[in-house]
């Protein structure tokens, strides 16, 4: 379950919360002012996301080293053709 806690009642009831998250996993959404800043999530979840963001940045750096030789203009209309065929795609 995901649900909101104002900072004051995660500094309040850290532990209770700590809880909630690692026995239930339960996620947690801090806000301050209304707006999210944070978020208390399992362990297990981290190390999803962790091991997806160095996923990403590995793919990130072959495609970056794949097109490194290639002009800038060149490189956008690689990219611009891409998203065309991709739009019409899920178009249909």
């Amino acid at each position: 379950m995901q649900r909101e806690a104002p900072a004051m009642t995660v500094r309040q009831n850290l532990g209770e919360l700590i809880n909630e998250v690692q026995y239930r996993h339960d996620r947690i959404v801090i806000t301050k002012a209304g707006k999210p800043v944070a978020a208390l999530i399992d362990m297990n979840l981290f190390e999803r996301i962790r091991k997806m963001d160095e996923e990403f940045a590995a793919m990130a750096d072959k495609i970056s080293a794949a097109f490194a030789d290639l002009p800038e203009a060149e490189g956008v209309a690689l990219i611009d053709e891409a998203v065309r065929v991709a739009r019409s795609k899920a178009s249909r």
